[in-house]
């Protein structure tokens, strides 16, 4: 039997180097893995639709779930997970000095419906009390002028949300006091340089991290894998056999990252961050599957819909291939 070639479009994770290497293959598919920056996957897959399979933003996917066409159909695999306390900026000529300041204030987003502030919306709004519809948000390019949302949204009338000039960026806006704040997946960077005007919301942004994956058992998922839908109905078998396959090759890193003999990355307490996350997160930190991840999805859905980017909350069921709701291991 000939197998199935479908590209695949993704950034060069180390959970997914066995992929891109060919040292795991899926079974009855030959992967032509395109190592692409996740901004250049996510507009040619949204937009053009491009690739078989593709690394998505969790909030775009979403949001064409909501259309007449559904293009896409995804499997629980999550190359990028991220908490997201550590994303929220503020410039020093706000007045900011914790959560609640945050009421009535600018907001710079590079978009609004990306996956980053879609969680830093609910958090503020499910932890602090910050409710999302109580700023105005300023969308538009963090460093260079001119970006557009890649899906076009309607949001009800209570959302705020405003492009900024064609020759701003956001980045800048801050710096100079024209953004009070900055929810978003990148620094700014004007924090870098010129720390004096641009600080983090949470300085110590690891302990109070912590502190909420202790309280909620949330780690944040950004990204699916997306199947093109006319892929997966042609040929149904292959959202499992991709499922497998990315199991199998985050297992490998799992177990590299905790040899000493030599070490995996660059980091030199590698080891030493590895015991820790261990014990704080368990040995499998970044689970793969419906059940040990349906409690963040629910979460992020809810936020999802209380931010007028779906007309309704989104099930699991609603998001994910049924083939691959069967739970195993390697």
């Amino acid at each position: 039997m000939s197998r199935l070639n479908l590209s695949f479009a993704c950034w060069g994770y180390d959970r997914t180097e066995a992929l891109q290497t060919g040292q795991v293959r899926p079974d009855g598919i030959d992967l032509n893995f395109q190592v692409l920056d996740v901004e250049e996957t996510f507009f040619r897959m949204i937009r053009n639709r491009e690739f078989d399979v593709a690394e998505m933003s969790m909030s775009s996917y979403c949001v064409t779930l909501g259309r007449e066409d559904p293009g896409f159909i995804a499997i629980p695999v999550f190359p990028s997970r991220f908490f997201r306390h550590a994303g929220i900026f503020v410039s020093a000529k706000s007045g900011i000095e914790k959560p609640s300041d945050l009421v009535g204030k600018r907001i710079g987003v590079p978009e609004y419906q990306l996956t980053a502030p879609v969680w830093i919306r609910g958090i503020l709004q499910d932890e602090y009390g910050v409710d999302p519809s109580s700023v105005t948000y300023f969308f538009g390019g963090e460093e260079e002028p001119g970006r557009e949302e890649k899906l076009k949204i309607n949001l009800p009338e209570k959302f705020k949300v405003i492009p900024i000039g064609p020759e701003q960026t956001i980045s800048r806006m801050i710096a100079d006091g024209e953004l009070d704040a900055v929810y978003a997946p990148r620094a700014p960077s004007t924090f870098y340089s010129e720390p004096e005007k641009v600080r983090r919301l949470f300085p110590d942004f690891v302990s109070v991290e912590k502190a909420y994956f202790a309280k909620t058992g949330i780690f944040p998922i950004m990204h699916v894998v997306a199947i093109r839908r006319d892929v997966y109905e042609k040929n149904r078998w292959v959202a499992q056999a991709l499922y497998k396959a990315f199991v199998e090759a985050q297992k490998l890193v799992y177990e590299q990252l905790m040899v000493s003999a030599s070490l995996k990355t660059m980091l030199p307490w590698q080891i030493a961050a590895v015991e820790d996350t261990i014990a704080t997160m368990g040995k499998e930190w970044w689970p793969y599957g419906i059940d040990r991840n349906r409690h963040v999805i629910e979460t992020f859905t809810r936020y999802h819909h209380e931010q007028g980017l779906s007309p309704r909350q989104l099930t699991v069921e609603d998001m994910f291939a049924p083939e691959t709701f069967s739970e195993f291991r390697i």
